[in-house]
C-alpha cells in the first residue's frame, strides 16, 4: 500500500474524479444562470412567432447596468422603437466611425472629430425627434381616450376597468401604453403611480389634465363622467389650436435647419472648388479656432431659432 506507483496512481484517479465532478457542476451552474439571466432579461426572452430577433445581448446587458444605460433605455422605450439599448449602442459606435473616417478622407483630418460628435448628436436628436413624434401623436388620442373612458364610466365600469378597456381599443401609441398602466394595476400598483409613470414618459399638459382628472376622480369620487365630457371638448379644441400654430411655425422650423446645412454646404463648395483649401485652414491654429467658432454660432442660431418658435398652447 506504500508503494509510490499505487499511491501516484491512485492520487492520479483522483484528481481525474474531482476534475470530472467539477466539470459537471460547473457546467450545470452555468445552465442555471443562464437560465436565471433569460427569465429576468426581457432581452433573452424566448423569440415569439413574428417577434425580432434580438442582437449584441452581452452588450445590451452591459449597457443597462450602466446609470447612462438606464437614462438610454428610458428614451428609447419612450420613442416606441423596437430598438434595444445594446443595438443602438453598436449602431451609433459604428456611425460615429464612419462619420470620423469619412470626415478625414473627404474633408480634412481636423474635421474627423467634429464629424463624430456630429453623427451623436444627430443620434440623439433622432430619439428626441421620435419621442416628441409619439407625443405629438398620443395627444391627438386623448380626445378619443377622454371620451371612451367617459363612456365606460357611465356604463358602470370601474375606471381601472375603464383603461383596460381603453388599451383594447385604442391603437398606438395610446393602446400600448394603456397597456402598460393596465399590466401595472394587475400586479397591485396604485392608480396614482401607474397613472404618474404614463405622465412621465409622455409629458404633455393635456395628459397631466387627464390624469389629474382621473386621480381626483379616484380619489374623492364625484361626476368624473362629466367632467370626461368637459375634457372631451377642451382637448378637441386644443387639437385643433395645436394644428394651426404648428402651421404657422413650419417656416421658422425649417429655417432653424436650412442655416446650417447651408453653412456646412459652403464649406464643401470652396473645398470643390479650390481642393485642398480646407486643409490649408485648418492647417494653422487660427483656422482651427474659425472654425470650431462657426460651428458653436450655427448651433447657438439653431438653438435660438428653435427656442423662438416653439410656442406652448
Amino acid at each position: 500500500m506504500t508503494d509510490p506507483f499505487w499511491l501516484t496512481i491512485g492520487v492520479a484517479l483522483l484528481c481525474c474524479v474531482l476534475g470530472v465532478t467539477g466539470v459537471q457542476l460547473y457546467a450545470s451552474g452555468a445552465r442555471r444562470h443562464a437560465a436565471l439571466v433569460a427569465r429576468l432579461d426581457e432581452t433573452t426572452e424566448p423569440e415569439a412567432p413574428g417577434r425580432r430577433r434580438r442582437r449584441f445581448r452581452g452588450v445590451d446587458r452591459r449597457v443597462r447596468r450602466t446609470a447612462l444605460g438606464r437614462k438610454l433605455e428610458l428614451r428609447i422605450a419612450a420613442t416606441g422603437l423596437d430598438v434595444t439599448p445594446g443595438e443602438f449602442t453598436v449602431a451609433l459606435a459604428a456611425t460615429v466611425a464612419v462619420l470620423w473616417v469619412v470626415g478625414q478622407a473627404a474633408l480634412s483630418p481636423f474635421f474627423g472629430p467634429i464629424c463624430g460628435f456630429l453623427g451623436i448628436w444627430v443620434a440623439l436628436g433622432y430619439l428626441n425627434w421620435q419621442r416628441q413624434k409619439r407625443i405629438e401623436k398620443f395627444i391627438n388620442q386623448l380626445p378619443e381616450l377622454s371620451r371612451i373612458l367617459a363612456n365606460a364610466t357611465q356604463a358602470g365600469l370601474a375606471l381601472r376597468m375603464a383603461l383596460s378597456l381603453a388599451a383594447d381599443e385604442l391603437e398606438a401609441p395610446a393602446g400600448d401604453e394603456l397597456e402598460k398602466v393596465s399590466q401595472q394595476l394587475s400586479v397591485g400598483t396604485s392608480l396614482d403611480d401607474a397613472l404618474g409613470e404614463l405622465a412621465e414618459r409622455l409629458p404633455s399638459r393635456e395628459l397631466v389634465v387627464l390624469v389629474t382628472t382621473l386621480v381626483l376622480a379616484n380619489r374623492a369620487g364625484g361626476t368624473v363622467v362629466s367632467s370626461l365630457r368637459n375634457l372631451t371638448e377642451t382637448l378637441e379644441e386644443r387639437k385643433e389650436t395645436r394644428r394651426e400654430v404648428r402651421t404657422q411655425l413650419s417656416q421658422v422650423s425649417m429655417t432653424a435647419y436650412s442655416v446650417p446645412v447651408i453653412g456646412v454646404g459652403s464649406l464643401l463648395l470652396i473645398d470643390n472648388m479650390q481642393p485642398g483649401a480646407l486643409d490649408r485652414m485648418t492647417g494653422s491654429g487660427l483656422g482651427q479656432f474659425a472654425v470650431i467658432a462657426a460651428f458653436a454660432l450655427y448651433a447657438v442660431g439653431f438653438v435660438i431659432i428653435r427656442r423662438f418658435s416653439k410656442i406652448d398652447v
